[in-house]
């Protein structure tokens, strides 16, 4: 029987969307107000769900306080606070759109979980605006 268990976490982050190898009028066009050359934030809200096998011994697909930490080390430590296009390092060459966030911090976390077990990111933005990913 597998089941899913889900970690909520939040972070606040500056960023700006835009690609350097266009023109300001072309980045303006194509992303608007989130091309502001002075950046932007957002309060994002995180959910890290694990999805395998209950252990027989402890009743836990994956402990919570490990998932926690985890979240804690691998994406608060690294996002929070931060200007994502400046100060960490996977969105140096990347457009920290919410799609690429969520692909990253996928990739942050899955070295760190049971290769048997499925990880799925959702990352709000907003709100409204929302991404979901699940390594696929």
């Amino acid at each position: 029987m597998r089941v899913k268990v889900s970690r909520q976490a939040h972070f606040n982050a500056a960023h700006r969307l835009y690609r350097a190898d266009w023109s300001f009028e072309k980045n303006q066009e194509i992303f608007g107000l989130c091309n502001n050359p002075n950046y932007h934030g957002h309060n994002y809200e995180l959910i890290v769900s694990v999805t395998g096998e209950i252990d027989p011994i402890t009743g836990y697909v994956m402990d919570m306080k490990v998932l926690k930490d985890l979240i804690k080390s691998e994406v608060e430590n690294a996002f929070d606070h931060k200007n994502l296009n400046l100060e960490v390092p996977e969105f140096k060459e990347m457009n920290p759109t919410a799609e690429n966030i969520a692909v990253v911090i996928y990739h942050k976390l899955r070295p760190h979980i049971e290769a048997d077990k499925d990880i799925e990111v959702v990352l709000y933005e907003t709100p409204r605006n929302f991404v979901t990913y699940s390594g696929n």
